[in-house]
Order: C-alpha cells, then structure tokens, then sequence
C-alpha cells in the first residue's frame, strides 16, 4: 500500500461518522445460514470500520478483522464493543502480510478494490493459503460496469472483477456460485446507489 493510499483512508477514517454504515454489506448478511453452525474462525479482510467483521462476531465466530488504517481499526473496535460482541483486530496491508496458512473456516473478502491485478493476485493466493480446506469464501466488488454509475469505488477499470477473473481464481473451488447484478445499494455515504456488483461463494477444496 502506498504512502498516498495509506494517507487517503487514514485521513478518511478519522471521521467520526462511519463511511460504509455500521451494517454488513448485503451479500455477507445473505450468506449467514452458510457460516459454520457451531462457531469457527472467521477472517474479514480490508474490513475498514467493522461492519462486516463485527456481524460475524454476532454470528458465533471466532473474528480477525484486518485492515491497514489505525484509525479505521479503532472505529471497529468500538462498533464490536457497542454491538457486545468480542472480535479481535490487526492493523496490516494484506499486500504484503504474512497470511497464516490453514487458518479459517471463513474469509470475507468485501470490497477491497483498492489492488491493482498484480496486487490483487497476491491478496488472491493469501486468501487460498488462510483458507482451511472445505473453508468458505464470501467475495463481493464491482464490475467495471461500474465505472459509468460512480456510486463507489475505484475509477480504475484493471481493479474491478468480471465472471472470467473469479473463475479463474477460484473456479477449482467446491460449490462455486457466482451472481452479476446491478443493484440499488446504501452502505453509509461511500457506497450510495445503483451500482454494478459481482458476488462469489465458494469452499476451498477439502
């Protein structure tokens, strides 16, 4: 991660105001019957301010929130103390952490555009490594359709996802389900209106 890019979401985050919402992102919330019934680990990467981490905590599961803004991580921290629920946080740049291997039965993996193809790849083979085989990956972002509605996110067209980049991803995973949609979308005031989405779900292979 840049200098330039760390300065741009640090300075974002030290608003008071949370930027995404303090509610999970809409696909996240539609896979909760998919989680793991009797608790698990659970890894939300660039999870900003901790919507998304925080409604794991509130599922049963054992949470990593990650995120490379001190100031996003500790909005986080407060949101899982306000909603009661514990959840661990690390401040790093998925581009260069060290991912743990084998580690969780659920990575969530929301909006995190920030990485180029090169980067995005490395972000990619982190996500594989975290995975414990039969573990669930939920992945959401934009199209580059998306480009056109600017209702959020990068204005780069390399950083977005198609069907063809997932597949090849993670097109070996079990029980792979990959949906396209444009859809109204109102996550705080950086995710506002009708946007280009791309969902992905899918089980590393056991």
């Amino acid at each position: 991660m840049s200098n330039d890019a760390f300065h741009h979401w640090n300075t974002r985050f030290a608003h008071p105001d949370y930027v995404f919402g303090t509610e999970p992102n809409a696909f996240l919330a539609s896979c909760e019957d998919r989680l793991p019934e009797t608790g698990g680990k659970a890894l939300a990467i660039a999870d900003g301010e901790g919507r998304n981490g925080v409604f794991l905590a509130e599922c049963g599961l054992d949470v990593l929130s990650v995120d490379f803004s001190p100031n996003a991580q500790a909005k986080a921290r407060a949101l899982a103390e306000a909603r009661g629920v514990s959840m661990a946080t690390e401040t790093v740049d998925i581009i260069h952490w060290n991912w743990p291997e084998a580690a969780f039965d659920v990575v969530a993996a929301i909006f995190f555009q920030f990485a180029g193809p090169q980067d995005r790849d490395t972000i990619f083979a982190g996500i594989r490594k975290a995975l414990k085989p039969g573990g669930l990956l939920i992945l959401t972002g934009y199209r580059p359709e998306q480009i056109a509605y600017g209702t959020g996110g990068p204005k780069v067209v390399e950083n977005m996802y198609t069907r063809d980049l997932l597949e090849t991803a993670f097109g070996d995973f079990d029980g792979v389900e990959i949906s396209e949609h444009d859809t109204e979308v109102d996550e705080g005031h950086g995710h506002k209106g009708i946007s280009a989405l791309i969902d992905f779900i899918g089980r590393r292979p056991a």
